[in-house]
């Protein structure tokens, strides 16, 4: 409804952002943490957060040539009655996914799926090597954050910013937490830390938004199964486990997509070949954009680095459109097919320090084929 007003008035969702978001976003707070808590989600089971920058249409029914019957923009949230295929298909794009909501479709990939569970908070962390801290992950489709201190040069929170967007943490992030505090009117906030060592643009968050992950959450799947393998197919968009030849998981990826307007030197495709899993990640701050259009991603939980470059299988809040080549290089997953994937591949990960790297620890690891079929 708000955004319906904004554009009915004249009052566009940017320069409406910049008066009301970005000041309550950009502050360095403590103690006084002035942070927007009042945002109410609807009370349905199954959520769907806009997840693209931008208008999207809601349709009176599933199929792009429909009538329009409203229109939504980045964050705003929706109830997810269910998921139907386009009533007529456009052979423009590879997925003909559909969401109903009480207003009308959106089309699927413009919806992240997210849920809205408030969380106890914790007082105490748990003693890691650097420091007492755990890891966290985000359980509401978004919660407004403040900054520890100023933002960072060139960095994430700059660019939104600077753009009038407002600082935010999203469903299915992971970070790490190396401080609790209280606020004058007791409510607790964590402090994530995206970068976990750097310390930079580290944010305050609401607690009740993030769960704390316990360490036998990091379980391994199967350890003791032999000649494990990962199969990803750039031609099908898809990525299997196999543990000897038998398959044992299956899912939708986006992998790599080849940048026209660069030419040949603004390639993002996945690399093909055959790779062992090099490094791991609970959650990383990834970025890019030596070529094409550069980025700057925190919060990305469970990372599965493969090839040179960074190139990884990774959890994805940003889009629905798996089974679409869509990334800079890596493999986008849904966040728990990355968890899976992650908890089952070699090299097993410990909760402390949330990382492990084959070159220095020597362990075995899970081989990833990139093919084309």
């Amino acid at each position: 409804m708000l955004n319906r007003i904004m554009n009915q008035d004249g009052l566009s969702r940017r320069n409406f952002i910049k008066l009301f978001g970005v000041g309550l976003a950009s502050m360095g707070f403590y103690p006084k943490m002035h942070i927007n808590t009042s945002v109410v989600f609807p009370n349905y089971g199954r959520l769907g957060r806009v997840c693209i920058i931008g208008r999207v249409d809601i349709k009176a029914a599933p199929y792009e040539n429909s009538q329009t019957v409203g229109v939504l923009y980045e964050d705003a949230v929706v109830p997810w009655l269910r998921e139907v295929v386009a009533k007529e298909p456009n052979y423009n794009f590879f997925n003909q996914k559909w969401v109903e909501t009480p207003d009308g479709y959106i089309f699927a990939p413009y919806l992240q799926p997210v849920m809205n569970i408030s969380n106890s908070s914790i007082n105490k962390l748990i003693p890691m090597s650097i420091g007492e801290g755990m890891w966290a992950e985000v359980t509401v489709p978004y919660a407004d954050v403040a900054l520890v201190y100023g933002p960072s040069s060139n960095s994430w929170v700059r660019t939104r910013i600077d753009a009038g967007l407002p600082l935010r943490v999203y469903y299915n992030q992971v970070y790490y937490v190396d401080q609790i505090k209280t606020d004058d009117n007791g409510k607790i906030y964590y402090r994530a830390n995206p970068n976990y060592w750097g310390g930079v643009d580290m944010m305050w968050v609401p607690a009740e938004a993030m769960r704390p992950i316990p360490s036998e959450e990091l379980a391994s799947i199967n350890p003791d199964a032999e000649n494990k393998k990962i199969i990803v197919d750039v031609n099908k968009q898809t990525l299997s486990c196999y543990e000897g030849d038998v398959e044992v998981f299956y899912c939708r990826v986006s992998t790599g997509y080849f940048d026209k307007a660069s030419g040949p030197e603004g390639t993002w495709s996945t690399p093909i070949g055959s790779f062992l899993i090099s490094r791991k990640f609970i959650s990383l701050q990834m970025s890019g954009g030596a070529s094409g259009a550069p980025y700057e991603l925190p919060g990305i939980g469970w990372v599965s680095i493969f090839a040179t470059g960074g190139v990884a299988i990774h959890a994805t809040v940003w889009h629905n459109d798996f089974g679409t080549p869509k990334s800079h290089g890596c493999v986008n997953t849904l966040p728990e097919d990355a968890k899976w994937i992650f908890l089952w591949s070699l090299p097993k990960i410990p909760y402390d320090p949330g990382m492990v790297d084959i070159s220095i620890s020597g362990e075995a690891s899970t081989t990833v084929q990139v093919i084309e079929s």
